[in-house]
């Protein structure tokens, strides 16, 4: 980490706010902000959250489900534990299969609403950092088709490329209404977006 990058982070309101609240990471905010404006998440709602490490995410989630709900973590890398007993971590890489049939043996079936912050290892190499995301967001709304719910909700980071509109276009057929936001607390130097969407239409596969 630079010296540079360090003196702004300490300077970040955010940031500050975070330690002060013991928030894990200054993007707890991001969801708040979301979830305040779109009311994504409610109390007993079983959660998802995706490329959850360090937690805050998780950590917000928890606040809003309350005690009978349920919130689970995944993440390639490890999460540290939280207090709350309706908490669950799972360490993996959640496009696997492997991995999502934990998930569902956790839950015991559906998910009301699955969450994502999370952002591709980046390089440098635009089309090729480009690709990457792309293969997270996919991801992503693979395992929402899964795993959620009739009328559930979804709510993910992505970044604008060439493929950024074809994937709104496909979410608009899959959920009642779809948003996209920055909200305050994300960087203003950063290309991230946040996509929300609300009311998933549970396909009936044919048999």
């Amino acid at each position: 980490m630079s010296s540079r990058w360090q003196m702004e982070r300490k300077k970040d309101p955010y940031y500050k706010r975070a330690k002060a609240e013991e928030y894990r990471s200054r993007a707890s905010y991001k969801l708040k902000q979301l979830d305040k404006k779109f009311k994504i998440i409610k109390n007993r709602n079983t959660v998802v959250d995706l490329g959850a490490a360090p937690g805050g995410w998780s950590q917000v989630a928890l606040e809003k489900v309350g005690e009978e709900g349920i919130v689970v973590g995944v993440d390639l890398n490890r999460i540290r534990a939280l207090p709350n007993e309706n908490y669950y971590r799972i360490k993996g890489d959640f496009t696997t299969s492997e991995v999502q049939g934990k998930i569902t043996r956790v839950i015991g079936g559906k998910a009301d609403v699955v969450i994502s912050d999370a952002s591709p290892e980046l390089c440098g190499i635009k089309n090729l950092d480009q690709l990457r995301s792309i293969d997270l967001t996919n991801g992503v709304i693979n395992i929402a088709d899964n795993i959620l719910e009739h009328k559930g909700n979804l709510v993910m980071k992505v970044f604008q490329g060439p493929e950024y509109k074809e994937m709104l276009d496909g979410l608009k057929k899959k959920y009642r209404q779809v948003k996209t936001t920055k909200p305050p607390s994300s960087r203003k130097k950063s290309s991230e977006m946040y996509v929300v969407g609300l009311g998933y239409k549970h396909r009936i596969k044919n048999k």
